[in-house]
């Protein structure tokens, strides 16, 4: 899929979750969806990224799989470089801060987070590189 068709993807996902209260068809009908709004780390641009989460009692835990791209996806470049973004779930928006999670945190996020939805262990086995895990809290 070129930049320009994943945009325009992007975008219709965006649109969709806006419309339905969070809730989208497709690959991700049934799983639980956030808007992630991020400023750019080289441009200070906002752009909006929908990702599927991992309910972690008042966090949301996000994936930066890339699905199983040799890099990291553009979205978790910005969060580490300007941490505080806002996330929509369902009809509301909360203001969070990201950090990444590290060592057995991240191993059981993650091996939660494949059990779950397998495809992730598809992504996981996709690439050489360690899946950044990150966790978006209440700030």
């Amino acid at each position: 899929m070129s930049d320009v068709d994943f945009n325009e993807w992007n975008t219709q996902i965006i649109a969709e979750f806006r419309a339905n209260a969070g809730k989208v068809g497709g690959p991700f009908e049934g799983a639980p969806m956030v808007l992630v709004t991020h400023r750019g780390a080289k441009t200070g641009i906002e752009r909006t990224t929908p990702l599927m989460y991992l309910p972690e009692g008042d966090a949301m835990v996000v994936f930066a799989s890339k699905a199983g791209a040799p890099t990291n996806p553009d979205w978790y470049h910005n969060l580490l470089a300007n941490p505080e973004a806002t996330a929509e779930v369902g009809t509301e928006t909360l203001t969070v801060r990201a950090r990444v999670a590290e060592g057995a945190e991240r191993d059981e996020l993650w091996e939660r987070q494949k059990q779950a939805y397998p495809q992730f262990q598809g992504y996981e086995d996709a690439t050489d590189r360690v899946i950044p895990v990150v966790v978006l809290e209440r700030a």
